[in-house]
């Protein structure tokens, strides 16, 4: 028996060993079709809202009610009806589109810089009540926003910041859970010996946040401002109670204030530049998405390879 032979036979046993104590090859990735299945219902079941909205936006108001609601009319309107809601009742579309970027900007970016400063000092620095302030922030995220807007209005009344943009921007300023995810984050993300590294050569701790914790914060920073800045800008309660000048309303508020018009008896049919204001308001959150997406997979992958 040659050496071939004898390296072949013991080679065959022990794939067949292996094999028997389950250490066989590497198993290829089985497909599910249940699971195939599901994810295509789930697919459809999100995408079928937008594309019933993007079609009736395509209509005029005597096809919206004429025709099959996921087909377009006879007349393609779309750019039509983007001209009249943009400049219906002298551009208050442009006015409510404002305001909702005012309280994004402001809001959502200042509650994403307080998220991520203070999740990254607890995380990374030990101080007396450390273990009180993790209860508070836990039992912050349990409350809804909701149970919360009654009293906020009433001490916002008391002081006479109701009917501003404060009263909307300033609780949009508090993201419990944007402090707890960068919390949890920050724990893994950052090393403690590249900060120590990083004192060893002389930085402060200013320039150790903003040039070596800050980047590889980036992933749970674009999340928390993604989860922030959806929140803000479908934030409808709040500013329904806040707010009684329509020169404030944010797009959502305005575009039920149009809704409601349009339902009214004797009322103007405008509900063609209430499906159209309605596809103008998710598209920048739509751009927002895809232009950060970027930011994910980069901050991901940055943490994959080791020198």
């Amino acid at each position: 028996m040659t050496s071939t032979t004898l390296v072949t036979l013991s080679g065959s046993a022990t794939r067949r060993q292996r094999k028997k104590a389950g250490l066989g090859t590497i198993d290829r990735p089985r497909r599910s079709v249940l699971l195939t299945v599901l994810t295509a219902v789930m697919v459809i079941y999100s995408l079928l809202p937008l594309v019933w909205l993007l079609i009736n936006s395509t209509k005029t108001q005597a096809d919206l009610f004429s025709t099959f609601g996921l087909w377009f009319g006879g007349e393609f309107a779309l750019f039509d009806n983007i001209a009249r809601a943009l400049t219906y009742d002298d551009g208050v579309f442009l006015r409510w589109f404002g305001n909702t970027l005012l309280y994004v900007v402001v809001g959502a970016g200042g509650a994403t810089l307080l998220s991520v400063l203070g999740g990254y000092a607890l995380a990374k620095f030990d101080f007396p009540g450390k273990k009180a302030v993790f209860a508070v922030v836990i039992g912050a995220v349990a409350v809804p926003g909701t149970a919360l807007a009654v009293p906020t209005f009433l001490m916002f009344s008391e002081m006479g910041i109701t009917n501003t943009p404060l009263a909307v921007i300033i609780p949009s300023l508090i993201s419990p859970f944007g402090l707890y995810l960068m919390w949890t984050f920050a724990m893994e993300a950052i090393p403690a010996e590249l900060m120590e590294a990083a004192r060893i050569d002389g930085a402060s701790e200013f320039h150790t946040f903003w040039r070596v914790c800050l980047p590889l914060l980036a992933p749970g920073t674009v999340t928390v401002l993604l989860f922030t800045m959806v929140a803000t800008w479908n934030n409808y309660f709040l500013p329904l109670i806040m707010l009684r000048d329509p020169d404030w309303y944010p797009l959502i508020l305005g575009l039920n204030q149009w809704n409601a018009q349009a339902a009214t008896a004797g009322g103007e049919a405008i509900f063609d530049l209430v499906i159209t204001g309605s596809l103008l308001t998710i598209v920048p959150l739509i751009i927002a998405f895809l232009f950060m997406q970027r930011f994910w997979q980069s901050g991901l992958a940055a943490g994959s390879v080791k020198e």
